[in-house]
């Protein structure tokens, strides 16, 4: 509300704004006067979409007349043309207010004309539609026809107000372009910016897409606990609440890894969960701190497996959603048909010139960091833990087509299964495309005194001063030593993977209502 007052009132300041606030309301007041309450209207009969009305026309070519002689015009004929509909949407623009009037309304699938004519409307309710205001939502019946110009428009014979705008939209030809504003207006934004209405869209067509895929191959949807007593599964800074009924702390989710694989302890043999995550953590173009990611276990499978789906369900979206794999993000081509494979350790060989299969010691990788500028914590001063720090400097921001990494050192994989040739490596892999990370898989870990002593790493990390290290599940170990199958598990960034198939450049540009600190 702090928020809203502080733009109202900065709007209020300007008089020409003033004037403008208050001619809307009078207009409101005689609307209430004569009994015609916009607000007291609960319901409209559409029968139709802008898109509906458009879907399927053809075009012809006419000569017009105009001023200026003949001209040539390409016509669009709607294969509703001579029909009677209905139509409803918020007025973007008017003109011609003399016998005949024009005005464009917004509706989800786009824009559609009105033909509003004195002659037809009346002359009473044709000076209602006069007074009709930018912004306003309106109802129209009418017939679907063609304009001379060519423009498949509707012969308006009856226009409803429906909600009337007391605030005036922002100007036409700049529109709402601040970031920010946009950001904390997105209602705004979304009435104003047809790209931006058009990637929500294509959002729900992502998300839609991902679960079609997951649904139509056995595998159930599941819903597990927002709130926890740890945060397990991931390592993050979790956020911190307060239950009072029970007087204790609760941690917001960070991960839903945990709870999902008890339920493959129980026998539920492939399962997935899409939703909210909140992490603690710092904010730009990539991190959020609640966003939305995707994590799918399956019994009987790796991380080799886990792969394979990960390829699948991105192929799959961008066909269903893009209608191609090859899209092209900020200027880049990307060809999402097929994923590269290289080990961590491979890859730091390639991009950074240093070859870890020759390096046998914690000693030896420290010295090599060194030697090449970077300084290891003092808690991470193991060989697994430089490769890593060797990966994110030199490697991750190269990986600009479709990248699996994979083998992970066990130091930085606290729930992964050990690789049975390597056993300082893991059988995990990390997708990566544009430089940013994707997705985040494992052959799951199913050995519970394994688990343990990973866990016990995990609380020394945090003694020392590591508050994104794992926390101690006791209940969670308890289910594996019921024993847990041999699992491929698999998370994947919702909001990054729409950012990719969007083209958007920011995580703020898809998401509806990113975290935003208040004004004043």
């Amino acid at each position: 509300m702090a928020e809203d007052n502080n733009n109202r009132q900065t709007i209020e300041q300007e008089p020409e704004m003033k004037q403008l606030l208050k001619i809307r309301r009078d207009k409101l007041a005689e609307l209430q006067q004569e009994g015609r309450d916009p607000f007291h209207i609960t319901k409209y009969n559409r029968t139709h979409t802008s898109g509906q009305i458009y879907d399927g026309y053809t075009t012809e070519e006419r000569v017009i007349e105009t001023r200026e002689g003949e001209k040539q015009v390409t016509a669009k004929i709607s294969p509703l043309d001579g029909q009677k509909v209905s139509v409803a949407g918020r007025i973007m623009s008017k003109r011609g207010m003399g016998k005949v009037g024009f005005a464009h309304i917004a509706d989800i699938d786009g824009q559609i004309q009105l033909f509003v004519k004195k002659d037809i409307l009346g002359e009473e309710e044709y000076n209602r539609f006069k007074k009709l205001d930018i912004g306003d939502i309106v109802g129209a019946e009418g017939e679907v026809f063609t304009t001379q110009t060519g423009e498949i428009s509707l012969r308006v014979d009856k226009i409803t107000l429906l909600s009337k705008s007391l605030l005036p939209l922002p100007e036409k030809f700049h529109g709402l372009s601040d970031p920010d504003l946009r950001y904390r207006q997105r209602y705004v934004d979304l009435i104003m910016n047809a790209d931006v209405k058009k990637t929500f869209v294509m959002r729900s067509q992502i998300l839609t897409a991902i679960r079609n895929y997951l649904d139509s191959r056995g595998y159930l949807e599941v819903e597990t606990p927002i709130l926890n007593t740890i945060a397990g599964g991931a390592t993050a800074r979790p956020f911190i609440t307060h239950h009072n009924s029970l007087d204790m702390d609760m941690y917001l989710r960070i991960a839903t890894e945990l709870h999902l694989k008890r339920l493959i302890v129980g026998g539920m043999e492939k399962v997935y969960e899409m939703g909210r995550q909140f992490r603690n953590e710092g904010m730009d173009i990539k991190h959020n701190p609640e966003f939305t990611s995707i994590e799918i276990y399956e019994a009987f499978a790796d991380y080799n497996d886990m792969m394979d789906l990960t390829e699948n369900i991105i192929r799959h979206c961008a066909e269903t959603v893009c209608g191609t794999t090859k899209i092209t993000y900020q200027g880049t081509e990307i060809d999402l048909s097929h994923f590269e494979r290289l080990t961590m350790i491979d890859s730091v060989k390639k991009y950074a010139g240093v070859d870890f299969n020759e390096i046998k010691t914690d000693a030896e990788a420290v010295a090599v960091a060194k030697a090449h500028g970077l300084e290891p914590e003092k808690a991470k001063e193991t060989r697994g833990d430089i490769i890593a720090l060797f990966f994110d400097e030199y490697v991750e921001d190269k990986l600009i087509q479709p990248t699996f990494i994979t083998d992970y050192p066990v130091e930085i994989s606290p729930l992964a299964k050990r690789k049975p040739s390597q056993p300082e490596l893991t059988e995990r892999f990390e997708a990566f495309i544009t430089g940013r990370e994707f997705g985040n898989a494992f052959s799951e870990l199913n050995d519970p005194i394994d688990q343990r002593g990973r866990f016990m790493k995990q609380l020394e990390l945090r003694a020392a001063g590591d508050d994104e290290a794992s926390m101690l599940d006791e209940d969670f170990l308890n289910a594996l030593e019921y024993g847990m199958p041999p699992t491929g598990g698999l998370g994947i960034g919702v909001d990054r993977l729409v950012m990719l198939l969007t083209d958007s450049y920011s995580i703020r540009d898809v998401l509806l209502f990113p975290t935003m600190k208040p004004i004043g």
